[in-house]
């Protein structure tokens, strides 16, 4: 009866991740091919304002890159203060907030920036943009440093200390770098996951037509630029719609490999 609930149970597993990988599978075959058939080079070459997307490239490429400046830096120092110098509730606290953080919808992200950001300053910009994408990195990179610096062995703090050194440098030059190609990874992937988010720039950055580098306006949005043109009328906007989405998509899923490829090779 035992033997008969696991082959039960093994075969439903099995049937559950062959169907999420044929949608998965029909997702991106129907993206690649309605993608390439709207793609050409001259897209990288011309702003959306004449049916291309250089703008809208950059525009997400710069805003995820301040989010990155912001984040990265402030999720690896909360993650390296909860597991080397954090003790007891307050340190668990910092952590539950940072899982919850990771879960919560982007939506909510976004209007959360909509209203201290947006509403007092009078409009939308890039500015708020990138602070709503860096909200969303924060607790990620945390959660990836806490995790990675978890696995160092503590006999290695334990030489260091012995060695004279302070707990500062023992952090710096041992522990940080014997989990560098974690953390590494973990930024990567968290730098994947802000360039593709729309919802969040929906309220705070929209979108322009125009090359711009002005972070105190609208600003040019590859993502929400997807949106906008999935919805228009026009057979020519929808196509673009799809030639941008191959494009991100292509954008993510190098990013991802990237890092894996740094796990594998280097871990």
């Amino acid at each position: 009866m035992r033997l008969l609930i696991n082959r039960f149970v093994l075969g439903l597993s099995t049937l559950s991740a062959l169907i999420g990988l044929a949608f998965l599978g029909w997702i991106l075959i129907t993206l690649f091919v309605k993608g390439i058939s709207s793609f050409h080079f001259n897209l990288f070459l011309t702003d959306l304002i004449n049916g291309g997307l250089r703008n809208l490239i950059v525009g997400q490429l710069i805003l995820a890159a301040i989010a990155s400046v912001i984040g990265i830096p402030l999720g690896m120092v909360a993650g390296i203060y909860i597991r080397e110098y954090g003790r007891g509730k307050y340190a668990e606290l910092i952590r539950n907030l940072s899982d919850i953080m990771v879960s919560a919808p982007s939506i909510v992200i976004g209007a959360f920036v909509y209203a201290i950001i947006v509403v007092p300053t009078g409009g939308t910009s890039g500015f708020a943009g990138s602070i709503a994408l860096a909200i969303m990195m924060i607790p990620i990179v945390i959660n990836t440093t806490d995790s990675m610096l978890s696995l160092v062995p503590k006999e290695l703090r334990e030489a260091g200390i012995a060695l004279g050194a302070s707990k500062y440098k023992v952090i710096v030059d041992i522990v940080i770098k014997s989990a560098k190609v974690g953390i590494m990874t973990g930024v990567l992937l968290a730098f994947a996951r802000i360039v593709g988010e729309t919802a969040p720039l929906l309220f705070t950055s929209e979108t322009s037509n125009y090359f711009s580098l002005d972070l105190t306006s609208s600003f040019p949005s590859l993502t929400v630029s997807i949106y906008d043109l999935a919805n228009e009328p026009e057979k020519a906007s929808r196509d673009l719609a799809w030639a941008a989405s191959f494009i991100l998509t292509v954008m993510v899923l190098i990013i991802n490999l990237t890092g894996r490829f740094i796990t594998r090779n280097k871990g």
